[in-house]
């Protein structure tokens, strides 16, 4: 059978079609589209997401619905994060894309986020393997360790690539003192991992921030999934990074780097920077990329609780 999987998150919105073998457990994926409405734009947790970027979700959702029916999908499971979850007018949303499309809208918790972006993560990997997954969203960080399906902790952390960048970097390219205080904030909503002495087989980073810096790495002028998937990224070579992405504004960034920067090119620093913290914090030397995330995670959860 054939299942779509949406994941609606704060800056993108994706979108999997993959055959599923149930008596298998396999997931054999077919399709891929990515969007970036960035729906979580200007969003203040107690209000609501704004009329503008409901529209972008429509749009993004209509060209979806499209082709999930050429697909003949027989289950559509759509996920929505931090963006649904903080505004007060996510469950009304939620609720219109039922009628109009008939997709139940599960909006799940943080805890609930990290669970299936480490499913999704390490659904390639060896099973008795410890894992650990660092997933940079739009909203909101999740920090998961687990073996195999067991999950042994997670950690859902309230900032990310559009927050933050919301937040503090008010020019163009940010100020030394506003990059500063940044780290400092990092530093104080990460506090609590610094006694974590997590030794893993597989340190996995999934989202948008580290599958693009994988993209600069190898000099990519578009997205290439198969180059991307389990490429790595040092922490010397992250900060490297932050050294020439503070440099250059966000025209430059769009500019030198070209498409595979396009909507993230403003937020990308902002990503970079949370990662290289984690990394510090984490006392990790390298970190593996990955593609996959909640899409897969969502479909893994599938096979795992039906019957």
């Amino acid at each position: 059978m054939n299942i779509a999987s949406i994941d609606i998150g704060t800056n993108t919105i994706l979108l999997l079609i993959a055959e599923v073998n149930k008596r298998n457990k396999t997931i054999t994926p077919l399709l891929n589209r990515y969007s970036i409405p960035r729906i979580g734009k200007g969003l203040v947790r107690g209000e609501k997401i704004k009329v503008s970027q409901i529209e972008l979700l429509f749009n993004v959702l209509n060209e979806y619905a499209d082709i999930i029916t050429r697909y003949n999908c027989e289950k559509v499971i759509s996920t929505a994060t931090n963006a649904f979850r903080i505004s007060t007018n996510g469950t009304e949303i939620a609720d219109e894309i039922n009628r109009k499309y008939n997709f139940k809208v599960n909006i799940i918790s943080g805890k609930d986020e990290a669970r299936l972006s480490y499913l999704g993560a390490i659904s390639d990997t060896k099973f008795n393997s410890l894992n650990l997954v660092i997933d940079i969203g739009g909203g909101s960080t999740e920090i998961v360790f687990g073996n195999g399906n067991e999950i042994y902790s997670r950690e859902s952390f309230p900032v990310g690539v559009v927050r933050g960048t919301e937040q503090y970097f008010h020019h163009d390219p940010p100020l030394s003192e506003e990059i500063a205080n940044f780290k400092n904030m990092l530093s104080i909503i990460f506090n609590s991992l610094k006694s974590n002495k997590i030794k893993a087989d597989n340190i996995l980073a999934i989202a948008g921030t580290p599958t693009t810096l994988a993209c600069l790495k190898q000099n990519l002028s578009v997205y290439d999934e198969k180059q991307i998937e389990g490429s790595s990224l040092s922490y010397d070579e992250i900060k490297i990074f932050i050294k020439k992405l503070s440099a250059l504004s966000t025209s430059q960034i769009l500019e030198k780097y070209n498409a595979v920067v396009k909507g993230r090119e403003d937020i990308l620093l902002c990503g970079t920077i949370i990662l290289h913290t984690l990394m510090r914090i984490l006392n990790l030397e390298q970190v593996n990329v990955s593609s996959k995330g909640i899409r897969f995670g969502a479909i893994v959860n599938y096979l795992l609780t039906e019957p």
